[in-house]
């Protein structure tokens, strides 16, 4: 099976945001993030997307359906809260460019897609003249009950396109995870690489 990837800016990314919030409810329901989405607050997340003009969708396309999604903005547009985790860090915000979510189906993993939505948003990035990448995950006790046995974390793929975790920025962030009646706060912790 052969996978498009293509990077969507302006009203190709607009068009897209409705698939990009089913795919991160479907995505996002297993591990580490086990969240129990719905569609009106993926449409108020993405909103962030349709607002700045430097934003970047990259997609994955099988035969014109959207099985991958990856998203980014300046750091500066994305949130207050994740950018009062680089507050001490003495990186300007102005310098880095926010690699948000990347959502795969599981059958597509393990084909390259991953390292492609890095190469797309990292190019657009130097194109704004940013001069740091940084993403953020999930920060999730070992013995958390839904922990599943068999999980890889990611931190070998991204240690190998250069990102590491950066000492003291930790963001929080809320949402609804699976089983539980209220959102709760969960610990994130950025990645950064420059460029």
């Amino acid at each position: 099976m052969s996978v498009d990837v293509l990077a969507l800016t302006g009203e190709a990314l607009e068009a897209a945001l409705d698939d990009v919030a089913r795919l991160r409810i479907a995505v996002f329901r297993d591990w580490p993030y086990l969240y129990d989405g719905h569609l009106d607050y993926e449409r108020r997340y993405l909103k962030t997307y349709r607002k700045s003009e430097n934003a970047i969708l990259v997609g994955a396309f099988d035969n014109g359906r959207l099985i991958g999604a990856s998203t980014g903005t300046p750091m500066e547009e994305h949130g207050d809260e994740f950018g009062a985790a680089f507050a001490e860090t003495g990186i300007p915000l102005t310098d880095i460019f926010y690699c948000a979510e990347s959502v795969l189906l599981p059958d597509y993993r393990g084909r390259g897609v991953g390292h492609a939505f890095f190469d797309t948003r990292e190019a657009h990035a130097r194109n704004l003249g940013r001069t740091h990448s940084a993403f953020c995950r999930v920060v999730r006790p070992e013995d958390h009950p839904l922990h599943p046995a068999t999980y890889r974390p990611l931190d070998t793929f991204w240690r190998k396109r250069g990102y590491a975790p950066l000492e003291g920025a930790v963001a929080e962030y809320a949402w609804k995870d699976i089983g539980e009646a209220e959102e709760s706060v969960k610990p994130m912790q950025f990645w950064i690489r420059a460029l």
